[in-house]
């Protein structure tokens, strides 16, 4: 029996290790409306796993320009939900505050400064819920840190 859990343990995380994301515009799940996809920490353009297409990395809550992990080179850090810009952990530095599935401006918890709803893997425009107003989809669950690195994809570089 132990060597049965052993194994599934094993099998799980092995599986989990070797899963990639993949974000798609819109309702789309066709593969070639795939806008990035996410593997071992790096945001790859479209449906690429070839190192000279990182966008973007993540380590230890900063998000990384391509495959730097030089500080110069810091896009976003984020703590506790609130993405600040570059290395900056300044509340007048912050971007964006997300809680609960919703991303706000700033540093805001105000219904009307919601700039993203999050729902199910769906990233909706403003607090809206409705099919003609999603910006993008994840197939899969992600850290704050790699939906960070999402949207600064789906944002600057789409």
């Amino acid at each position: 029996m132990k060597f049965f859990i052993l194994f599934l343990l094993t099998f799980f995380c092995f599986q989990t290790s070797i899963s990639q994301v993949e974000v798609s515009s819109g309702t789309s799940k066709y593969s070639g409306d795939i806008i990035c996809n996410i593997k071992d920490g790096n945001i790859y353009n479209e449906n690429s796993n070839y190192s000279g297409d990182i966008l973007c990395n993540i380590s230890d809550n900063k998000i990384y320009k391509k495959n730097s992990k030089y500080s110069g080179d810091i896009l976003f850090s984020i703590s506790n939900g609130k993405v600040y810009q570059g290395n900056s952990n300044y509340s007048g530095d912050v971007l964006m505050n997300i809680k609960d599935g919703k991303v706000y401006t700033k540093n805001s918890n105000y219904s009307g400064d919601i700039i993203m709803n999050i729902r199910d893997g769906k990233v909706y425009n403003g607090n809206s819920n409705y099919s003609g107003d999603i910006l993008f989809n994840i197939d899969n669950m992600v850290s704050i840190e790699e939906f960070v690195a999402i949207y600064y994809v789906f944002k600057y570089v789409y």
